[in-house]
C-alpha cells in the first residue's frame, strides 16, 4: 500500500484546538478485540443485517474487510449502497414510513441537526459504555475529536462513529504545470488563472473540475468560496439574508468565470462525475474533499497516478477558507437488530482494524493512524498541503461558519440558492438577476429559522 493513504486529514490536530472531547467513560472488564469478537458470535452468529451507504473510499474499505467480520462474528451483511444525494430521502422514506429492515446507516455529517429533529438515529453511548457491546481496546478517543465532535454528536449526544472526515483541496496536474511552467494556484486570481490557461490547452483537456451540478451541490460549491469574498447566503448568527449583498455577488461571479474553464457538461457534475474527470486526465486541476485521495492513487481508477500535486484552498480577498465534512456509520431509531448492528460498526471503525481499513483504501479517523511519522517523511508535500486545508477549515469555524449551516433549514437554503446560481450558470438569468430572485424565498427561510430559534 502506498504510504500516502495515510496521509488524509494528517496534521489536525490544529483544528482541534478549543473543542471540547466527548469521551465516555469504560466499562471495567471489558473482553479486547478478539475475546469481543467471540462473544458478538456467541451472541449472533446467523443474524443478518442490512447497511445502507454511499458509494465512497470508505465504504468501499468496509466491503472488502465484510467477508473477515461475517467469518469473526457469524453476522450476515446485505449492502445497499445509492447515490450520495439519495441517500437521506432514502433514510427518511424508511423512517416515515417505519420500515425497519435497515439495521446500520452511513451518515451525512453535515446533516445532523436534520436527522436530530427526525429522530432517525440511536444514541450510541450506551453501547459506547456497555463492556459487552464494545471492546475493550476499541479506544473511541483515539477517533479524532474535531471529526468526533463534528460528524458524530448532535445536542451533546452521540449518534455516530465517524469513518470520513474530509476537508477540500486543490489537486493539480504536477507535470502539466511543469511542462508549461506554472505555479500551483495560491489565490483564487491564481485559480481562476490557471484554470483559463489550461482549457482547451492540449486536445481533451479543461481547466477545472469540480462539483456543480445545478441545485444544492451547486450552492455547496459556491460556499466554498462566499466567506473568501466576504460574502454569505444567509448570516449563520442572525439568520439575516445575506445573498444580495455585493461580496456574495462577487462570490458567485468568480465561481460562474472558474466554471466556464470546465468540461461543458459541469452542470451535471456531481462529486463523483468531477473526481472520476481528474482521475481520468480530463482536468488539470480538481478542487474536492480530502476523503476521496485514495482514488487518485488507485492504479485501477486513475491514469495519472504519480502526477498529482495538492495545495490548500485558495486564499481570497477576505482569507482562506475550508469547509469540513464527513460520515460517519449511525444507527436507524426503528431498526430491529441494533445490537448486531453495533457490532458491525464497533467492528469496522475498531482500533484494531484501522490499519487495515486504511490498506484497502479507507479514510482515516483515529489519530494513531493520522499522525503516523512515515507518512511525513515519504510524502510530505501531501502532509503540507492536508494541514494548511484543516486550518483553512479551521478559520471558517473560528468565524462562526459551518459550510452547511448548522439548521434544519439547510438543504432548503442552498436549494434554493443553488437553483438560482444554476440559472446563471444556464445563462438563463443574469448574476445579478439570479439573486434578486433568490431573495423573497431566502427571506421566508430566515423567518422560519429565527421563529425556531
Amino acid at each position: 500500500m502506498s504510504i500516502s493513504r495515510r496521509a488524509l486529514l494528517l496534521a489536525s490536530s490544529s483544528l482541534a484546538a478549543g473543542i471540547l472531547a466527548t469521551g465516555l467513560p469504560r466499562a471495567a472488564h471489558a473482553a479486547d478485540f478478539e475475546g469481543w469478537q467471540k462473544a458478538v458470535k456467541a451472541k449472533h452468529d446467523g443474524v443478518s443485517i442490512r447497511v445502507l451507504a454511499i458509494s465512497h473510499p470508505a465504504s468501499d474499505a468496509m466491503k472488502a474487510m465484510t467477508p473477515d467480520f461475517e467469518r469473526a462474528t457469524g453476522i450476515k451483511v446485505v449492502w445497499e449502497t445509492v447515490g450520495g444525494g439519495e441517500i437521506m430521502s432514502k433514510q427518511l422514506l424508511a423512517q416515515t414510513a417505519r420500515d425497519s429492515s435497515y439495521d446500520v446507516y452511513m451518515v451525512r455529517g453535515t446533516a445532523l441537526a436534520e436527522y436530530s429533529a427526525k429522530r432517525m438515529l440511536t444514541d450510541l453511548s450506551p453501547f459506547l459504555k456497555n463492556a459487552e457491546a464494545t471492546p475493550s481496546d476499541y479506544d473511541f478517543e483515539d477517533i479524532h475529536v474535531a471529526y468526533r465532535s463534528g460528524l458524530g454528536v448532535i445536542g451533546g449526544v452521540t449518534v455516530g462513529v465517524p469513518i470520513a472526515g474530509e476537508t477540500f483541496f486543490v489537486s493539480y496536474r504536477k507535470d502539466l504545470f511543469e511542462k508549461y511552467g506554472r505555479k500551483p494556484p495560491e489565490t483564487t486570481q491564481d485559480l481562476l488563472e490557471a484554470a483559463r490557461f489550461f482549457q482547451n490547452k492540449e486536445p481533451g483537456l479543461y481547466g477545472i473540475s469540480m462539483r456543480a451540478e445545478t441545485g444544492r451541490t451547486l450552492a455547496l460549491s459556491w460556499d466554498l468560496f462566499t466567506p473568501m469574498f466576504g460574502g454569505a447566503i444567509l448570516d449563520q448568527k442572525t439568520w439575516d439574508v445575506k445573498v444580495n449583498s455585493p461580496q456574495t455577488l462577487a462570490s458567485l461571479k468568480y465561481l460562474l468565470d472558474l466554471l466556464q474553464n470546465a468540461p461543458p457538461d459541469i452542470e451535471t457534475y456531481t462529486w463523483d462525475a468531477a473526481v472520476s474527470a481528474f482521475a481520468s486526465g480530463k482536468t488539470a486541476m480538481w478542487f474536492d474533499a480530502t476523503s476521496l485521495q485514495p482514488w487518485l492513487v488507485d492504479a485501477t481508477k486513475s491514469k495519472i497516478v504519480g502526477k498529482i500535486g495538492y495545495v490548500a484552498p485558495p486564499r481570497g480577498p477576505e482569507g482562506r477558507f475550508g469547509p469540513i465534512g464527513g460520515w460517519s456509520l449511525g444507527l436507524p431509531s426503528n431498526s430491529r437488530q441494533k445490537d448486531a448492528g453495533w457490532a458491525f460498526v464497533a467492528w469496522m471503525t475498531s482500533k484494531a482494524k484501522a490499519k487495515e481499513s486504511l490498506a484497502k483504501g479507507g479514510v482515516p479517523s483515529r489519530v494513531s493512524v493520522l499522525t503516523d511519522a512515515a507518512f511525513v517523511k515519504e510524502d510530505p508535500d501531501l502532509a503540507r498541503a492536508l494541514k494548511d486545508s484543516l486550518d483553512a477549515a479551521g478559520n471558517l469555524l473560528a468565524a462562526g461558519r459551518n459550510w452547511v449551516p448548522a439548521t434544519m433549514e439547510s438543504t432548503k437554503i442552498h436549494q434554493v440558492a443553488g437553483y438560482y446560481a444554476g440559472q446563471a450558470l444556464l445563462k438563463k438569468m443574469t448574476p445579478e438577476a439570479a439573486l434578486a430572485g433568490a431573495v423573497p424565498e431566502l427571506e421566508q427561510i430566515s423567518q422560519r429559522i429565527k421563529k425556531g430559534s
